[in-house]
């Protein structure tokens, strides 16, 4: 049984978007040492969110959740999809070369909690449908490292990415100056096809590797979290300790 929300820290954390709405949400923190913001994906913080949370806090990092919808502890798609419709201040679902405000209010909270821990930086791990945020992220100073996990917006389109030209570049020149980040996808996998990373290939990696691309046999959707299997040699869990050894190199004080 994974370690339940009641054990975390809750704080809360506000700040503004570039369109200048304020948003508010809770964050729950626990671990000590290197630090990760694990961004829940559509189904929520449920258990295997949390598990993904206790394997970090396991090998030696400080976990940060935000909790952006929906119940915590539980899974919830169909409801959390319509909550997330509900939340158009915060979230652009269809938006095409155009992140969501809450991309914003993400890039404050890593840049307090690098300020508020004292550390070199912080990793971020997206999915689903923040997946695109953790591409985003990189573009903010705080951010040292980043796992978009089956990157999904804008939804029912392959052929566009969720991020503004500009930030594209800034984005390459940041990972022009920090390394690659990683990013991956099931081979069957209908919401984040082989398409979207052709897209994403030939956006970024246009002169050099900057996002390393890992695609796991199978027709699963979420890698570290509802597909995940804890068992040596398994896909899912060779990309986590893949993940986890990036991590661990690029948030050496």
């Amino acid at each position: 049984m994974p370690t339940q929300i009641a054990d975390y820290t809750k704080s809360s954390f506000t700040a503004s978007t570039n369109e200048g709405h304020e948003i508010t949400h809770n964050v729950y923190t626990r671990g000590q040492g290197k630090l990760c913001v694990i961004i829940q994906e559509l189904p929520g913080i449920g258990q295997e969110t949390l598990s993904l949370a206790d394997r970090f806090i396991d090998n030696g990092y400080r976990v940060v959740l935000p909790h952006l919808f929906g119940p915590i502890g539980k899974t919830s798609i169909a409801g959390n999809l319509m909550r997330v419709f509900c939340m158009r201040r915060e979230f652009s679902l269809f938006s095409k070369n155009k992140s969501s405000p809450i991309v914003d209010w993400l890039s404050a909270l890593c840049a307090y909690l690098k300020a508020k821990y004292e550390v070199p930086g912080v990793a971020v791990i997206g999915m689903c449908l923040t997946g695109n945020f953790a591409i985003s992220l990189m573009a903010e100073d705080s951010v040292l490292a980043g796992f978009s996990s089956q990157p999904s917006l804008p939804l029912f389109t392959q052929k566009s990415l969720h991020i503004s030209d500009a930030d594209v570049e800034k984005i390459k020149a940041k990972l022009d100056k920090i390394g690659p980040m990683h990013c991956g996808r099931f081979q069957g996998d209908k919401l984040c096809t082989s398409q979207k990373f052709d897209l994403i290939r030939r956006r970024f990696n246009d002169e050099k590797e900057r996002i390393i691309l890992h695609e796991l046999p199978g027709n699963g959707h979420s890698i570290l979290t509802l597909d995940f299997v804890d068992q040596k040699g398994h896909p899912t869990k060779n990309a986590l300790e893949e993940v986890m050894h990036y991590f661990d190199q690029r948030l050496v004080s």
